[in-house]
């Protein structure tokens, strides 16, 4: 049996429409700031990520698909989004358009091949928002809230910002320095990696995983010294935009981004998650004010955030989040012999055509087959074809809640179902003394009689949301 290669995962079923939902909420938080979304390949240029992330970078040096084409072309499978966004930005020229700054977000796969881990993947998915072409601290603080949102709206609690500030280029280099020094007499304490990365990149010394119990990481010299005074009033007007937006932070010196091309602002948020284990961080981003010029653009600056879509929906499991999940068919059309069959296809068509969710039999089940069928579906309506009906112009609707059944006239049909379902909807809405709104995201336990006339106990679900008592099955 061929099986799915280690570190990815099949989505589908009811984690499917969850996964899903999330998307569609940050499209909608996407739409609302005004971002534009953008799709770049799955793979591109080997060269794009090593001069984009950086060679000192683990995702360059250890985790990278990489392969050769057919055309004897060096290609990596994109292990994040942003380095494939600016080469975007500047191969369409989107510098050269009269709007600017141009904010955009992607949502797609990335490839790391790392030692797979509860919220880590090598096919990981990915969702980012980078704004390019502004250098006004206000954006800054603009993606920081956009996140902080996204995590608010899902419904997690506990959320904290950690931010910091790398500083631009003199006081990096003088951060830089004395990191030098400071390792260098504890050089033997390191561990291989950080071994080189002192020489290369020191600041990713302090990024180091396997190090970071070491009482010489606590020590180290912190880089918020280290600012000049630019750096010093840039952070300032980051940290007065997130008061003004009512964002909590933390100041937190010992976050550093393990990417080359961050300055300046650098964050992480995460959440106070039960069982979610140590590393609690959901998402990280920061400025880049360099990548395009390092890419062979312009000399722009630009600032992001990204987060992995499978550990959201992990931290939204932990917490035992229920997502407003429509589960529910609005119908299921019945039907047993060929004609009732021949005319179903053409029913289905106009039905889903006129926007609701149907579903119909596929399997040649007799009516006693579909009547389960539609109960595993949870189908408010049944539809049920008969022949005899069918030749005089007549449907049969059953409520599939009270067990209620009319004929209607197949040309009704369309105004009546849309009736029934809007007044569901209002009963579900407005009916209730609890303060549900909606019996898909809210089972409510109003006390409400169901349609029958029997108070709410017998296993059917009744339009209150509750469990209904009356035995018509």
């Amino acid at each position: 049996m061929i099986t799915k290669p280690k570190g990815c995962h099949d989505i589908y079923g009811i984690e499917g429409k969850k996964w899903q939902y999330v998307s569609n909420l940050i499209d909608g938080v996407c739409d609302k700031y005004n971002y534009s979304f953008i799709r770049t390949p799955i793979f591109e240029s080997t060269e794009l990520f090593h001069r984009g992330v950086g060679e000192t970078s683990d995702i360059v040096s250890k985790e990278t698909y990489d392969f050769i084409d057919r055309g004897d072309r060096k290609m990596t499978l994109r292990p994040e989004g942003t380095a494939g966004v600016v080469r975007s930005y500047i191969e369409n020229k989107m510098y050269g358009d009269a709007t600017q700054p141009v904010k955009l977000y992607y949502n797609g796969t990335m490839y790391r091949y790392e030692r797979p881990q509860s919220g880590r993947d090598r096919e990981l998915t990915q969702f980012g928002m980078e704004v390019i072409g502004s250098d006004d601290p206000f954006t800054d603080a603009e993606i920081i809230s956009m996140a902080v949102n996204i995590y608010r709206l899902v419904g997690l609690k506990g959320i904290k910002v950690n931010i910091n500030s790398l500083g631009d280029l003199e006081s990096r280099s003088k951060y830089r320095e004395a990191l030098v020094n400071y390792f260098k007499p504890h050089v033997d304490e390191l561990c291989d990696d950080c071994k080189n990365r002192l020489e290369k990149n020191p600041l990713r010394v302090l990024d180091c995983k396997v190090d970071n119990h070491l009482q010489i990481m606590k020590d180290a010299p912190r880089i918020l010294d280290y600012l000049n005074e630019d750096s010093k009033n840039r952070f300032e007007a980051v940290k007065k935009y997130l008061g003004l937006m009512d964002i909590e932070y933390i100041v937190n010196p010992n976050v550093v981004r393990g990417l080359d091309y961050y300055c300046h602002t650098v964050f992480e948020i995460e959440a106070d998650i039960k069982d979610f284990g140590s590393q609690n961080v959901l998402g990280a981003g920061g400025r880049y004010n360099g990548l395009a010029k390092e890419l062979g653009g312009p000399d722009v600056s630009g600032v992001g955030f990204a987060m992995g879509i499978g550990r959201l929906m992990l931290a939204i499991e932990k917490e035992g989040i229920e997502l407003p999940i429509n589960t529910k068919l609005d119908a299921f059309v019945m039907y047993v012999s060929d004609t009732e069959k021949d005319y179903a296809a053409t029913l289905v068509q106009e039905l889903r055509m006129s926007g609701f969710r149907i579903d119909t039999e596929y399997t040649g089940r007799g009516l006693k087959g579909q009547f389960k069928q539609a109960d595993r579906l949870n189908s408010k309506y049944l539809i049920i074809l008969n022949d005899s009906d069918l030749e005089n112009n007549l449907i049969t609707v059953k409520n599939n809640t009270t067990k209620e059944e009319v004929k209607i006239e197949i040309d009704y049909l369309l105004y009546y179902l849309d009736e029934c379902l809007i007044s569901e909807d209002d009963h579900n809405h407005d009916g209730c003394d609890c303060g549900c709104e909606d019996e898909d995201d809210h089972n409510c336990n109003c006390g409400d009689d169901c349609d029958c006339g029997d108070d709410c106990n017998c296993g059917n679900d009744c339009d209150c949301g509750d469990d209904c008592s009356c035995n018509h099955n």
